[in-house]
């Protein structure tokens, strides 16, 4: 009797995800003049990444598609609120644009690089900063986490600055405790990009060699 087909796109973390990116959505509407709705929102939907990770393990559903659909949700729910921010923080432009482009770039490169060299997961790294940042899951949380919470006080604080300590609004506290998390995220995005474009070349690399190589013993 044949074994039955799986079906990964029912995969309980698929599922979660699914509901990730309706929450992301909903978010994303409600961004511009609902804020309490947007943050929730957005908070539950980031918060959901780290249920759908557990699950996958507990029930052995692990897939490529539900590592794309989760790195899709991520940086798109990111980028979203990067692009609201630029609405309220229009001097500060430039510096989101480069935090999304960054983000954006190195992830899915990284991606890509791990699908081109056939490994099983993208968590997995020979250089020590990527190597601690994925097989720490305490320090992968609180970078994440970090640069979340960076990214929606800014939104909150345009908003409601909070009350004033020291004629420093509270927000400004919070988002200047954040701000060093979210820095460190990005520099990690660069080595992303970094070690997966050299992944990349040495795949070319040795496929060009390879070649090569066939085109000698031809002849």
């Amino acid at each position: 009797m044949a074994e039955e087909q799986p079906n990964v796109f029912l995969f309980y973390p698929n599922l979660i995800g699914y509901g990730r990116i309706i929450l992301a959505i909903l978010a994303c509407y409600a961004m511009s003049d609902c804020p309490f709705t947007a943050m929730l929102c957005y908070a539950l939907s980031a918060g959901l990444d780290a249920i759908d990770g557990m699950v996958a393990r507990a029930y052995n559903q692990s897939s490529r598609f539900g590592a794309m659909l989760d790195q899709l949700t991520d940086r798109c729910g990111t980028m979203a609120l990067c692009m609201a921010l630029c609405k309220f923080y229009p001097d500060s432009v430039f510096w989101l644009q480069m935090s999304t482009v960054i983000d954006i770039a190195s992830h899915w490169l990284h991606l890509h690089a791990t699908d081109l060299t056939h490994a099983e997961t993208h968590k997995k790294s020979d250089n020590p900063i990527l190597h601690l940042y994925y097989t720490n899951r305490s320090f992968l949380g609180f970078m994440c986490g970090g640069n979340e919470a960076f990214y929606l006080i800014l939104y909150v604080r345009a908003f409601w600055p909070g009350p004033t300590i020291f004629g420093i609004y509270l927000l400004s506290y919070l988002a200047a405790i954040a701000f060093p998390i979210a820095l460190v995220k990005s520099a990690i995005s660069l080595v992303h990009l970094v070690t997966a474009a050299q992944t990349v070349v040495k795949y070319d690399t040795d496929a060009i060699l390879a070649k090569r190589l066939h085109v000698t013993k031809s002849d």
